[in-house]
């Protein structure tokens, strides 16, 4: 593995937190602009697919560099912090929705963060928390990653070595997941909302492509135009958006769309990973990626944002977390005004750009301080 870093990793790891804080804010209208208006697809196979490519990056060189078992220890690790900011930030965010709750009369908070489960049962919802299956609303994508990251040991040493052995072995679970109703347990007798054994898929595509892009490759002559597999990725991007964008108009799609199709294509299961949304997704980050190659636009100032916020996806994703029923607890204050709305969702992405920054200088100063200590 080299020791390139693709800035186009961080800023699109920083793009989908914006976009999972816009879609997480009930009524706003930034959250139109989000990935999820335009395809099947939406911010969460962003962050699970660049997840397992980070990861696998990060430890592969470990494990390449000082073995197996330092790499191991050091995802284990990884995931504890994990686990404990999980337990933390569920703490925390029943804070703050219990309060806002208090100072909010056009709606309920707590039925709309599914925290009710927890006033009616602490006890069980305390040990169902800490064996993550109390999972409330804004909260799933943690502790999917979590599940993720503790089996990356068990595939990373042939990831490495075959890692079309994997994908294999992962894909055909993907598929089987679904076909048996393979999924684990949550609360109240209910299943996980990300089914980790479909969803484990784009973390293994994510490792794979991070193996792939790490090799040296031959420079491509042709334009994308002149690519078929570029071609086909892109018709049914094109299709894709012609559908989604129809749902805005129910009687136009019904009018529209084929039966058969219809009855192919629905429901687009977010659980279990639907293969059209799946295909959706690896349609988009293909075309992204031919279309955007590394360059000088990743050095503009909006870019080197995301970027920052993209290279700190924990610590962001989680203030995102707890400022998304902040936002909506203004919005209800301020009568759900759109100006109101465009005003919180703004502030809201300010705040975990400040938060980037903030940590982006604090590890600088601490480099600056161990090098003075030796």
């Amino acid at each position: 593995m080299t020791n390139a870093r693709d800035h186009r990793i961080d800023f699109f790891r920083g793009l989908a937190l914006v976009f999972i804080f816009w879609d997480h804010i009930p009524g706003n209208p930034l959250a139109n602009l989000t990935v999820r208006n335009f395809g099947f697809s939406d911010a969460a196979e962003i962050f699970v697919f660049l997840a397992g490519y980070a990861a696998v990056l990060a430890y592969g060189k470990v494990a390449l560099r000082d073995g197996w078992v330092v790499a191991c220890v050091r995802i284990l690790r990884r995931a504890w912090v994990l686990y404990v900011v999980h337990i933390f930030l569920l703490v925390l965010l029943m804070g703050i929705v219990f309060v806002a709750n208090n100072h909010v009369e056009t709606r309920d908070m707590i039925q709309d963060m599914g925290l009710y489960y927890f006033l009616g049962n602490p006890q069980q919802a305390l040990v169902d928390e800490l064996l993550l299956r109390f999972k409330p609303n804004l909260m799933d994508p943690l502790p999917l990653y979590i599940l993720l990251l503790l089996g990356l040991p068990l595939v990373l040493p042939l990831l490495l070595r075959r890692a079309e052995y994997v994908v294999g072995f992962s894909a055909a679970l993907y598929l089987m997941a679904p076909m048996f109703q393979w999924n684990l347990a949550a609360q109240e007798g209910g299943v996980w909302f990300f089914n980790p054994l479909a969803w484990q898929l784009l973390f293994i595509l994510g490792g794979a492509v991070a193996i792939h892009a790490q090799r040296e490759q031959p420079p491509r002559v042709r334009p994308v135009w002149r690519q078929p597999l570029f071609l086909v990725a892109a018709g049914y991007l094109l299709v894709c958006a012609a559908i989604a964008l129809s749902w805005r108009w129910p009687q136009v799609h019904d009018a529209l769309m084929p039966k058969v199709l219809a009855e192919w294509l629905y429901p687009i299961s977010k659980t279990n990973l639907s293969p059209a949304r799946l295909l959706h997704f690896l349609a988009l980050a293909y075309c992204t990626a031919r279309l955007l190659p590394s360059g000088p636009w990743v050095e503009s100032w909006l870019a080197r944002q995301s970027c920052r916020m993209g290279r700190y996806s924990l610590e962001v994703f989680c203030f995102g977390v707890l400022l998304a029923p902040l936002a909506d607890m203004a919005n209800a204050l301020g009568d759900d005004q759109w100006p109101m709305q465009v005003l919180t969702a703004l502030a809201g992405v300010g705040l975990m750009m400040g938060l980037a920054v903030w940590l982006d200088w604090n590890r600088r100063l601490n480099r600056v301080g161990a090098v003075q200590t030796v």
